[in-house]
């Protein structure tokens, strides 16, 4: 018998010991796991260029749609200084807590930069300004959030600011998930989530062109299937939609029938995010949320991001960790098919606000797309005194 196995069996309290401090090394390196459940959803927004590839634009410009209790960086003085390739909008955070529990939370967002949040953040890194081609920097860090101390309160009254305008950030609060707060410098903060939107240039594996016929051809450009997609188009009070199914290669959708409607799609989108693994009120919240935006005038592209790329684009931890998380990222690619191009045309001619108002922050993307499309000299100079109209208006 080796010596070291003979004083242990010799001295009990030693053996004891030994186990113990074995079984602790083994565990170490494991997650403490709670009670606690975790679900999140959001949107990832990019234009399509000529090619179908996601374009470089000023995912910022325009007004503001939240509410004035949320946190900007930069105090949202961007203007059309910030420019990147993906525009990610509203992620929610819910927690389903059985009894009170705090959590930390962090976020990372590769290539890009958190620009809104809310309750009040621990850490919004980089620190540093940004303007122009910030995130096209080489050295430019990652950008990232992070709460360190939330406490999920079951018991927590229903108490959350809220504004006298309508929003759509209200919306997301239709769940049935647990109220949190967290203790800033100037008093607690309550809400039922916790939210965070920002910018990136990170590659977007999806394309999406318009071909000679009509058809929109789909390509898978990375290395993760995609769940499912949709084809949408409105014009006007006309609706119309295609799903796809999943995208594993490519596709050639074949434009919709404009004999569909918003109710109908939305109706069968509750119905994928679900499938997703989202709760249905949570799939009702985000459909409800962004109802105005996904189903408003042109033409898109709707996809599930495969989960595995939001892990990749969008590392989450989550101290102790969830027993389950589920993470649903609805991305959008906006398309700019003839019928959008001869819109935006004619309401330039016309000087038609109305309709210009209907296509608003991808108005430059639109435009810059329209020019490289063009082979008519006269047409490409007009499209560009249009472009610089419209970079004149965000700058009043």
């Amino acid at each position: 018998m080796p010596l070291k196995t003979l004083r242990l069996l010799c001295c009990p309290l030693l053996t004891l010991f030994f186990i113990a401090s074995n079984c602790l090394r083994g565990t170490s390196a494991r997650p403490v796991y709670s009670g606690v459940t975790a679900h999140e959803w959001g949107t990832f927004t990019s234009v399509a260029g000529p090619d179908g590839q996601a374009v470089e634009w000023s995912p910022l410009a325009g007004s503001t749609d939240l509410p004035g209790f949320v946190e900007q960086f930069q105090k949202g003085g961007y203007k059309l200084g910030l420019r990147g390739t993906v525009r990610m909008e509203t992620p929610v955070l819910y927690f389903y807590a059985p009894a009170e529990q705090t959590v930390s939370v962090q976020v990372s967002f590769s290539k890009g930069v958190i620009t809104e949040w809310y309750p009040h953040a621990s850490r919004v890194e980089p620190h540093t300004s940004l303007h122009d081609g910030s995130l096209y920097y080489a050295n430019q860090p990652d950008g990232s959030i992070a709460w360190d101390s939330v406490t999920l309160s079951p018991s927590l009254a229903e108490d959350f600011p809220h504004e006298a305008r309508s929003d759509r950030y209200y919306a997301a609060r239709a769940t049935t998930s647990t109220p949190l707060r967290v203790q800033t410098p100037t008093g607690e903060q309550h809400e039922k989530f916790l939210f965070y939107r920002g910018v990136s240039v990170f590659p977007v594996p999806i394309s999406a062109a318009v071909t000679s016929a009509g058809q929109v051809r789909a390509q898978n450009r990375g290395n993760f299937t995609f769940p499912s997609v949709i084809l949408f188009e409105r014009r006007g009070e006309k609706v119309g939609y295609r799903i796809a199914g999943v995208l594993q290669t490519e596709a050639s959708l074949d434009p919709p029938e404009l004999t569909a409607t918003v109710d109908s799609l939305a109706r069968d989108l509750e119905g994928i995010l679900v499938a997703q693994g989202l709760y249905q009120n949570e799939a009702q919240a985000m459909v409800e949320t962004w109802r105005d935006s996904w189903f408003e005038e042109g033409s898109r592209l709707l996809y599930i991001v495969p989960p595995e790329l939001v892990n990749v684009v969008l590392p989450l931890s989550i101290k102790p960790a969830p027993m389950q998380t589920t993470r649903v990222f609805v991305g959008r690619l906006e398309l700019v098919t003839p019928a959008t191009a001869s819109a935006v045309e004619r309401a330039f001619a016309e000087h038609d606000r109305a309709t210009l108002a209907k296509y608003a922050r991808f108005l430059e993307p639109i435009l810059k797309t329209m020019i490289e499309s063009t082979l008519d000299s006269d047409k490409a100079k007009e499209f560009h005194d249009d472009l610089n109209a419209y970079y004149t208006s965000q700058f009043r």
